[in-house]
């Protein structure tokens, strides 16, 4: 196995990008970080967004300058593709890649669409990736603050050579090069990014956030509690995590915790848990649930729309609205205003 290499700011070039003109296509949640931390980093920055629409109301608010995604991509240098997954190749065909010269970067924060052929470049034009190990809200705030969200990059195609060089800049100017990059594969990022999706950091902990709600409310308990218990705590254990793995956690937590953690987590989490993990992970790796994504997305969404509704309509997203309305905890400042970002 290969020693891991952390790239930080003092290993890369910062002003490469700098003399590249970048397009940002879209601005939700990762365009919006994106596009503003480069902005603040002194970069050549335009949104190529659908002209009058909320988003290039939102990003003209937020002082950038717009085009539509065809002269957005023509005047660029970096095209960077930010919109959903499941419009991506639509938009490539039809309003990107009649607009690309040969020797662009072609850049994506997430490979599902490349990896899965979804969009197939012409070999003269240079596709890289720079993602961010977190959601785009997070990589502004961290950024504010004066640091960074750890990214991964890639290369995918490389006609210019220096198409490494260029993701390494980019990645400096969204603040990554503060906390470290890593490089990695199209095909690993988008296998291990959806495996961890959705069987551990949202699938695999908000059904078991959701289900111990269940459980404590089912036997009698409040509600409230419940909530306090499943819900609230876990970010405030995943903090630990986050700094020194589960042994700072476990440092930190009682001997009761402790003790209860080692010896029921695997009750609950066990060889079946495991099994469906890896039922899972072959339906990412054969292409399956790249397929039915896609084909629920391209049948109107229904399903999912219904999946959206049953969730948000759990008890657990009533009671904790109206904890988080009448609590103090957190609410010096919401790292999402959806009204602005």
């Amino acid at each position: 196995m290969n020693g891991l290499k952390i790239y930080l700011d003092k290993d890369i070039d910062t002003n490469l990008i700098k003399t590249k003109k970048i397009a940002v296509i879209g601005f939700g949640s990762q365009g919006y970080g994106q596009s503003m931390n480069l902005k603040d980093s002194g970069c050549d920055v335009v949104l190529g967004l659908r002209q009058g629409g909320k988003s290039d109301i939102k990003a003209k608010n937020y002082g950038f300058k717009t085009m539509s995604i065809e002269e957005a991509v023509k005047w660029a240098d970096v095209v960077q593709v930010l919109i959903p997954d499941e419009v991506q190749a639509k938009v490539y065909e039809e309003q990107i890649k009649p607009n690309m010269r040969a020797g662009q970067y072609l850049m994506f924060a997430h490979g599902f669409n490349i990896h899965f052929k979804k969009i197939i470049p012409s070999a003269d034009i240079n596709v890289i990736m720079v993602a961010p190990k977190g959601p785009g809200h997070t990589v502004r705030s961290q950024y504010e603050e004066g640091k960074g969200v750890p990214s991964l990059i890639a290369v995918y195609q490389n006609p210019s050579g220096d198409g490494k060089q260029v993701a390494l800049s980019y990645a400096s100017a969204i603040g990554a090069g503060r906390a470290g990059i890593i490089e990695t594969t199209f095909r690993e990022e988008t296998e291990t990014d959806l495996f961890g999706e959705q069987s551990v950091i949202c699938g695999g902990v908000s059904a078991l956030m959701k289900t111990g709600f269940d459980v404590l409310v089912e036997a009698g308990y409040s509600p409230y509690m419940a909530y306090f218990e499943v819900l609230h705590e876990m970010k405030l254990i995943i903090d630990l995590v986050n700094q020194g793995g589960l042994a700072d956690m476990r440092y930190s937590i009682s001997n009761t915790a402790e003790y209860g953690d080692m010896t029921r987590g695997p009750k609950v989490i066990n060889q079946a848990s495991k099994d469906a993990m890896k039922n899972i992970l072959s339906d990412i790796q054969s292409g399956k649930f790249a397929k039915e994504f896609t084909d629920e997305m391209a049948s109107g969404c229904k399903n999912f729309q219904k999946l959206r509704e049953e969730n948000a309509n759990h008890p657990i997203e009533k009671i904790g609205a109206e904890i988080r309305s009448a609590f103090q905890w957190g609410r010096d400042k919401n790292i999402i205003d959806r009204t602005k970002n």
